[in-house]
């Protein structure tokens, strides 16, 4: 009995003296209190990729799997606040935008980050929710467009979005080409247009690297459990951008990663439920 508890210490201690690889992302977003998107599914996507997930909040939303009721606006300063404590004392491999509101809040941001140009940063301009509700006004959707992308090393928008910062109409995969090319121009480094649906078979999410095109195609999964899946693909990216995934590659397995999310969900809620950020949980 002693030698076993002896055997249990040991082992213990040895647990606690070897190096875990964990690397630390920020993300600055919305809270959801309904737990499928924003700052919720952002720290559950870093959690399933073994990241360690800090956060600055921007706003607090009362929303559900049906709809958003509410949506409050954290004051400037505090998040100012927020992205400079957490940046000042951990070691930030990657940043993430999410939700930022209105034009003040994009600024606040941009000016926070300022002082930290060398961790990557992955924006998902967050502008309808799934639902259908508005989350970014005008003057935001316009500071984001002429001062957040220059710093993005990759930018997001799903189809909708990425009409808004290209101001160009996708309806065709040549015009979701175009489309990157316009975002990039504002100072992106790389652009993913996700959700590129044509037909009613695949499911197409669109990268330009600096002018390399990629095309990810992937079966389109009739669900209604697909509630936060672009903060969850951006987090995802971040995630593996923070173990010095290649671009290329983190796109790659982040659309993997969102599909079987999808898949592997069970519905939730009377709306447009969550995915599975866990799903990898459930195969062991």
């Amino acid at each position: 009995m002693r030698k076993a508890s002896h055997d249990r210490a040991t082992e213990s201690q040895q647990q606690m003296s070897s190096p875990i690889s964990q690397p630390t992302v920020l993300t600055i977003a919305g809270s959801d209190s309904g737990g499928g998107a924003g700052i919720q599914a952002d720290l559950k996507t870093f959690a399933a990729h073994n990241i360690y997930g800090v956060s600055a909040i921007t706003a607090i939303t009362a929303q559900n799997t049906l709809g958003v009721t509410a949506i409050d606006p954290v004051a400037c300063p505090i998040v100012r606040a927020q992205i400079t404590t957490v940046l000042a004392d951990f070691d930030v491999k990657t940043i993430k935008t999410g939700m930022l509101v209105n034009a003040e809040i994009v600024d606040a941001v941009c000016g926070s980050l300022e002082a930290y140009p060398a961790p990557p940063l992955v924006i998902d301009p967050v502008m309808i929710a799934t639902s259908g509700d508005r989350l970014l006004d005008k003057d935001a959707v316009t500071l984001i467009r002429t001062r957040l992308l220059e710093r993005a090393r990759v930018v997001t928008p799903n189809r909708i979005e990425a009409e808004v910062l290209a101001d160009l109409q996708i309806e065709s995969l040549e015009d979701a080409r175009r489309a990157t090319s316009c975002i990039r121009a504002h100072g992106a480094s790389a652009v993913v247009i996700t959700g590129c649906h044509f037909d009613e078979i695949q499911m197409i999410d669109l990268l330009d690297d600096d002018g390399t095109i990629v095309e990810f195609r992937g079966p389109r999964i009739k669900s209604r459990s697909t509630h936060g899946t672009g903060c969850t693909f951006a987090a995802s990216i971040a995630a593996e951008l923070a173990r010095d995934t290649p671009l290329i590659e983190a796109v790659r397995k982040a659309k993997r990663y969102v599909e079987a999310a999808i898949q592997h969900a069970e519905p939730l809620g009377h709306g447009q439920g969550p995915v599975n950020h866990f799903w990898r949980n459930e195969r062991q």
